[in-house]
């Protein structure tokens, strides 16, 4: 069997001293990489030539990293981004991920921190990429749907989350709950056909964007300042770019839970202070079936709440944080929701 074609890098940086260091280091890891010494410089060889990765500098003279980034997120989508940054600022990382990076370094760093985060860039990318693919390939193919594929692009769907779940408190069986409530509510407003399987599926990927927060405010034990929790309530709109560009109607869903499902149905809640019906449905859904497992299961700052006691608060929110008719929705079906808790436990 031929060996598989190694990955094309372009390392873009103007200190010469650490484009040689990390083109090395990641030539002997096996990849092929290419080097700028400007912003100017990574445009021209991007119009000539594809690459897999870029590993790019912020702070360069004349075209700056950040308008690079986004330039490649526009021109190039296939290619993945990794941003290098000399200082440990929060707000320009958070800026980058929102632009599309698929993650950022802080100087000096070590090589086992580059190429692990290039190793994490390029997995993303190739699961991108399918689920890229099953969708064009789903949406062309409406009539020949099989449960086969669907099952296809479950599995990639999981393993993109996967990714995040490394990171985050979360597990594959809290993945899974969430979708599974998500579908039960919506069965029980009468949902039916693609769309309930679609909630399923998109439900799960509603914290997809806390990938891009940083583990100091993600892991934290004790409550937040109010500056990290503003940097935690970007999880939604990184979770939204992350998601964004696809017409297919499970992303399009996904897109929409990720980026409102913390609305709530008083105009009171992040990042958009959407109220009522202006929040889209399946974001309404989702805000009610997290908000009962996230309380019903232990999180690193608190233990689990009893069930008794998370529907009474959970009832204080009806017309407030829930929807009515979405709350009353999951209140009719809380025993099935019982169930599942049971059946899905955490590990």
């Amino acid at each position: 069997m031929a060996d598989e074609p190694r990955h094309r890098i372009l390392v873009v940086d103007d200190e010469e001293c650490l484009r040689r260091l990390v083109s090395r280091q990641l030539d002997l890891d096996g990849y092929e990489c290419t080097t700028a010494a400007s912003g100017d410089e990574a445009w021209d060889l991007l119009q000539r030539a594809e690459y897999s990765l870029v590993v790019l500098d912020i702070t360069m003279p004349g075209m700056s990293g950040l308008e690079l980034l986004e330039k490649v997120r526009n021109a190039r989508p296939d290619t993945a981004v990794i941003v290098v940054t000399g200082v440990d600022d929060r707000p320009t990382a958070i800026r980058a991920l929102q632009l599309g990076a698929y993650g950022y370094i802080v100087k000096p760093f070590e090589a086992n921190e580059l190429v692990a985060n290039v190793a994490n860039a390029l997995e993303r990318r190739r699961l991108v990429m399918a689920l890229r693919r099953h969708e064009q390939e789903f949406e062309q193919k409406v009539s020949e749907r099989t449960a086969e594929v669907r099952a296809t692009q479950e599995a990639i769907i999981l393993r993109l989350l996967a990714s995040a779940e490394r990171r985050d408190e979360a597990t594959g069986a809290g993945t899974r709950r969430i979708g599974l409530y998500a579908w039960q509510i919506a069965q029980q407003l009468g949902w039916e056909g693609r769309e309930l399987e679609d909630i399923r599926l998109a439900a799960p990927m509603h914290d997809i964007g806390k990938i891009g927060v940083p583990d100091a405010i993600l892991r934290k034990p004790g409550k937040l300042t109010a500056e990290e929790f503003e940097i935690m309530k970007r999880h939604t709109v990184i979770g939204a770019q992350m998601l964004s560009g696809e017409e297919a109607p499970l992303l399009r869903m996904a897109r929409d839970i990720a980026l409102w499902h913390h609305e709530k149905w008083d105009g009171n809640g992040y990042i958009h202070a959407l109220a009522g019906d202006a929040i889209p449905l399946s974001a309404r859904i989702v805000a009610v079936a997290s908000v009962y497992d996230a309380m019903t299961h232990n999180r690193v700052y608190r233990p689990a709440i009893p069930e008794t006691q998370t529907l009474e608060v959970m009832r204080e929110g009806r017309g407030k944080h829930f929807a009515p008719a979405v709350f009353d929705a999951f209140m009719e079906g809380v025993s099935e929701f019982r169930k599942i808790r049971e059946e899905i436990s955490e590990p």
